[in-house]
């Protein structure tokens, strides 16, 4: 079975996860949050090097204020944890997004876990946090601007490969296979540039309940899919 390199995650359905147990909103969270080691570790066994999970949207904000500071709250603590984990579990963990809106002691945390874990050659973890791809984009054309207007760069030099260098992916390869669990099938504002020829892979199984199994069923779906990136095979 091919592995794909690098696998996107959309985390979905917490909350209702959580509603169909009769819980509140910010239990499912919880468990959520905890599943994160889990397919990190499946991801590890079966070969996978990168992984990038979409925590906090920019769009996340617009949520309850009592859900938004629950959640920050738990990223944090997430992020604490994950400083004595990764050098454990020899995975290198990188966070992305816009962070300068985040509290200051959460900018240090991720600092911290970015440096201690930056030798690592296990998984490559990435998370998500206040990202939106559009924001990355208008960030990235603005830096761009700036270099251009300095003389680093001209205006012809401009290309893709340029320009991925201005995103907060750019350490990363593009995502081999983007998976959205609970059912939802959108984008939600995630690595559009960087999705461009992923394969996508929808499931019902809400993002508490999503563990090895699923992420097994998804690589085979993974399989079964001929990546042509626009061309033709020799046969047609």
């Amino acid at each position: 079975m091919k592995i794909p390199k690098h696998v996107a995650i959309i985390l979905d359905g917490n909350g209702r996860w959580a509603k169909s147990k009769g819980m509140p909103r910010n239990y499912g969270h919880t468990v959520g949050a905890k599943n994160v080691e889990t397919v990190c570790q499946a991801a590890d066994e079966l070969g996978i090097e990168y992984l990038t999970l979409y925590a906090f949207s920019t769009e996340n904000w617009n949520r309850p204020d009592s859900e938004v500071a629950a959640l920050m709250k738990l990223l944090e603590s997430y992020l604490k944890n994950c400083i004595r984990t990764a050098n454990k579990n020899n995975m290198r963990v990188r966070v992305i997004g816009e962070l300068s809106r985040l509290s200051e002691s959460f900018q240090k945390k991720i600092q911290e876990l970015e440096e201690v874990s930056a030798a690592n050659t296990g998984l490559n973890l990435t998370i998500a946090i206040n990202y939106g791809s559009r924001d990355e984009m208008l960030r990235a054309m603005k830096h761009m601007f700036t270099d251009i207007k300095n003389g680093r760069i001209t205006e012809e030099e401009i290309n893709e490969k340029i320009f991925s260098g201005y995103l907060d992916t750019r350490e990363l390869p593009d995502p081999d296979l983007l998976i959205r669990t609970s059912g939802e099938q959108r984008l939600s504002n995630y690595l559009l540039w960087q999705l461009a020829y992923s394969e996508f892979y929808f499931t019902d199984v809400p993002w508490p309940d999503f563990h090895k199994k699923e992420l097994e069923l998804a690589v085979e779906a993974y399989n079964k899919r001929d990546r042509r990136f626009g061309g033709l095979k020799e046969e047609e």
